[in-house]
């Protein structure tokens, strides 16, 4: 009876594959397969007990080993028998040298790595179409917001592209994880490797090479849990960029500013009592899970304070916070492609919203105009002045400037109709959006 949401609400098939049970079991027989064969290469086995080995992975089925698990109350001895059921007795060198950390974690190390494929997939796809609306709306002018109030004008492209660069900056930072978390070890009861007797070094060397992995130094009886912790917060750090970017969404498609709004499905129901309801349900859930996420960085930190060579209390709890963390990233991953890729925008009130404020956001390039010629100090106080009257009277800025002498000493009527519209002071918005874009499409965008 399915009772968590991943099981039957939130994840994508791929990445909770990855952490199934199933899953899990088959890379902890594929550790225990290649330290077999790097030890028969070091003459440490016999090689056809590696073989045996080899050919017994592909025989030992979860069910049995829950059945030995519920006898010795063990889960690694419990696949160490299961394997050993599958060969000959004289063929039995299963789990030869290792303790069982050395397996877990390494095949951990596989979860990571093909976890991290999949999210490095996500995020490119993100930042693509993140580059799409950074083109696609480079000029398209709107009021930008400072303490939730109107500010002077940016454009929607400037926002898309300051989104993607931080998406490739967590590209950038996925890949320096690969190093640090996609390791595995073989370092013994307590990190002295003894049970291998002097090849340690080389049993875990070949060991991770066959399986593809970098491999630690040193270590105790686990790998140190900065190295998981660094995961987690990764994760957690991809999900408060997801979390901005709906909440802005989110603000955005308020009844009273209305500039976009995601994608609503012709039959879909915004509210079981409000018929007129069209709610940003995704954006919320993005929102939602993403506290979820953040919420498991502290306990992975906790980790990795454990006594002397080490205790249990990481192994529980990373069995919750590593496959959550990972899926619900890989969920409101998901969830964001599709949410920016839809996104719906009313121009019409784009343009209203910019012209709310009847001129008054547009007092810096009056300002920055004036100071030119009277001082900067000067000139902002003529108009903050100026701006607080036209409040005062309900009138526009321009109608404000036009009784202010010393503007109009400075200022034509026609300057001042040109400094009011939002599309004659972006800077270089356009410009900027381009290069990200260029450099972007360079990289990420190639077919």
């Amino acid at each position: 009876m399915p009772i968590h949401p991943i099981e039957y609400r939130y994840g994508t098939t791929e990445m909770k594959d990855i952490w199934s049970e199933e899953r899990k079991l088959r890379y902890v027989l594929e550790v225990e397969a290649a330290l077999a064969k790097a030890e028969a290469d070091l003459g440490m086995i016999p090689e056809h007990a590696a073989n045996s080995i080899y050919k017994a992975i592909d025989e030992v089925k979860l069910s049995r080993v829950k059945e030995i698990e519920d006898e010795i109350h063990h889960d690694m001895m419990a696949v160490v028998r299961a394997i050993s059921e599958k060969v000959d007795l004289e063929d039995d060198y299963v789990h030869y040298g290792a303790t069982s950390n050395d397996i877990l974690d390494t095949s951990l190390a596989l979860q990571f790595r093909d976890a991290l494929k999949i999210l490095e997939l996500k995020l490119v796809r993100l930042l693509k179409v993140l580059v799409i609306q950074a083109d696609k709306h480079k000029r398209l002018v709107c009021a930008g917001r400072t303490h939730g109030q109107i500010a002077i004008p940016t454009t929607y492209g400037l926002r898309f592209a300051i989104w993607a660069k931080e998406v490739e900056r967590h590209l950038i930072r996925l890949g320096q994880l690969y190093s640090r978390v996609v390791v595995g070890q073989l370092t013994g009861a307590v990190g002295t490797q003894a049970a291998f007797d002097k090849q340690g070094v080389t049993v875990q060397e070949k060991t991770m090479a066959y399986l593809g992995l970098g491999h630690v130094e040193v270590s105790s009886q686990i790998i140190q849990r900065d190295r998981h912790a660094e995961y987690v917060m990764f994760l957690a750090n991809v999900a408060t960029t997801l979390d901005k970017i709906c909440i802005e969404i989110r603000t955005l498609q308020r009844s009273e500013i209305a500039e976009v709004s995601e994608t609503f499905g012709g039959k879909q129901i915004g509210s079981s009592t409000m018929p007129h309801k069209r709610n940003p349900i995704k954006s919320e859930q993005v929102c939602g899970l993403a506290r979820v996420i953040r919420s498991y960085v502290l306990p992975a930190l906790d980790n990795n304070t454990l006594w002397d060579e080490r205790d249990l209390t990481n192994s529980s709890c990373e069995r919750v916070i590593m496959p959550e963390a990972t899926i619900l990233t890989d969920h409101i991953l998901t969830l964001s492609i599709n949410i920016i890729g839809n996104l719906q925008f009313d121009k019409n009130n784009i343009e209203k919203n910019l012209g709310l404020m009847r001129g008054a956001n547009m007092s810096e390039a009056v300002m920055i105009y004036l100071a030119k010629r009277i001082g900067r100090q000067r000139a902002h106080g003529i108009i903050r002045s100026a701006t607080l009257k036209a409040y005062e009277r309900g009138e526009s800025l321009a109608e404000a400037l036009s009784k202010e002498p010393t503007v109009v000493e400075h200022i034509s009527a026609e300057q001042i109709v040109w400094m009011m519209r939002p599309e004659n002071y972006i800077g270089t918005a356009v410009e900027q959006v381009e290069n990200v874009v260029l450099k972007l499409k360079g990289i990420y965008c190639q077919e």
